[in-house]
């Protein structure tokens, strides 16, 4: 008998419900009004569903009704063995690799020239047709860190009776750091950064006697300067530094600190310009530190230039007021004094006689001088390697020289950062 008849016999007895024996067929179950055979079952490893029988002549089961056609199933997970595409019960592996690209394929497919190229197809397209399906997803925002401090300078410029010069523009100015141009990236006329005070009053024996106009000068300089976003702390040294009242913008509290100052006989100067600039440091804005002496610091257990230095890394400008007991030299301390004179450069601030119009009049220039300042602000480059200070120089090329007395500080410290205590 050839295969084509036997097939169509198979065919005729499932539709019938029974065997090529007359027997019922088994397994046989209705759905949509069709006859249905159930899937092979798992202990049914030689099926020849092509040819409608098993090898021992009875009727194959697996076969099902779909659209009217006949639909032979994949093999099942449990029939490892059952080769259906070819119709025969050789032990043939379900998964062989594909020679040719490396793919995992089914064995049935490898042997069928057709269907295996249709396969290779299909692998090789999934990855991109899977691609459509994947949402996408918004783009990241790159972070760069860039590893360069802004280096703030406060600038003042006079002309040449002493005048101050407030109408010059960014244009106007130039910088340079260890003599190389930097570029100006932050300018401002007058700036509104908050200001940090720390007025620091010598009561040590030789300024004793002016110790209450000291006081009375200094609440009339609080009361004119200060604003809502400004702070101040006020110290007095004499034998030792002492704090009257830490960093406030209340200024009933620093009327009552002002209050409290009381006279020792030696002078810690140096101690106090350090201690000042160090409490300060930590500060955000304008750092400004106020002296009030006469320049003789008998103490001796901080040095000048250890006073200056720190002054210097903590970025503290420096205002000295001078108020000299003896207008004869035979009793002043002149090296004191030139002590503090240069104290004030060096940081970008000034320093002030207290004369003939006495310690209001210096108060009040030191606030002048305070509100008409120019920032500049720049990010360092082409920075020269290893050295531990950058010298700074502000220039207004427009003008000669002797045109502006330009004054800021002479450069800042890049090794250690500020340490809150």
């Amino acid at each position: 008998m050839t295969r084509s008849r036997r097939v169509t016999q198979v065919c005729a007895a499932v539709r019938k419900g029974t065997t090529s024996s007359g027997s019922p067929a088994t397994g046989l179950r209705r759905r949509g009004g069709a006859s249905v055979v159930p899937q092979p079952q798992k202990h049914c490893p030689n099926v020849d569903v092509r040819k409608g029988t098993t090898s021992s002549g009875s009727p194959a089961t697996g076969l099902r009704r779909w659209g009217g056609a006949s639909v032979v199933p994949q093999p099942q997970k449990l029939c490892p063995n059952v080769d259906v595409r070819k119709g025969t019960t050789s032990v043939v592996p379900q998964v062989a690799l594909n020679e040719r690209n490396g793919a995992l394929a089914p064995a049935g497919c490898l042997r069928n020239g057709h269907r295996a190229n249709h396969f290779r197809f299909l692998t090789r397209a999934l990855p991109f047709v899977l691609l459509l399906f994947v949402p996408s997803l918004p783009a990241q925002d790159a972070t760069f860190h860039i590893d360069a401090k802004l280096v703030s300078v406060f600038v003042n410029v006079t002309d040449r009776n002493g005048a101050i010069v407030g109408a010059l523009t960014r244009d106007d100015f130039t910088i340079t750091e260890d003599g190389r141009p930097q570029q100006i990236a932050i300018f401002e006329r007058q700036s509104e950064l908050p200001l940090n005070l720390t007025l620091a009053i010598d009561t040590s024996g030789s300024v004793r006697k002016d110790m209450t106009e000291e006081a009375d000068a200094a609440r009339r300089f609080v009361h004119a300067i200060l604003r809502p976003q400004d702070q101040m702390s006020v110290l007095q040294f004499a034998t030792e530094v002492s704090e009257l009242t830490p960093f406030t913008n209340k200024i009933a509290v620093i009327d009552r600190s002002l209050a409290r100052l009381h006279g020792d006989f030696a002078t810690a100067l140096y101690d106090a310009i350090y201690l000042g600039s160090e409490r300060l440091g930590p500060k955000k804005g304008r750092k400004v530190l106020i002296v009030v002496s006469d320049g003789d610091d008998t103490a001796k257990s901080t040095t000048y230039a250890q006073a200056l230095e720190q002054a210097l890394r903590n970025e503290v400008m420096i205002y000295t007021i001078i108020d000299v007991p003896i207008e004869a030299s035979a009793g002043r301390d002149l090296g004191g004094e030139h002590a503090l004179i240069t104290l004030a450069e060096q940081t970008g601030g000034k320093s002030f006689y207290v004369s003939s119009g006495g310690l209001d009049k210096a108060f009040a220039q030191v606030s002048d001088d305070l509100r008409t300042q120019y920032l500049l602000g720049y990010y360092p480059h082409h920075q020269e390697p290893g050295r531990n200070f950058h010298r700074l120089q502000v220039t207004v090329p427009r003008a000669a020289s002797q045109d502006f007395n330009i004054r800021h500080k002479t450069g800042y410290y890049a090794d250690s950062p500020v340490k809150a205590n």
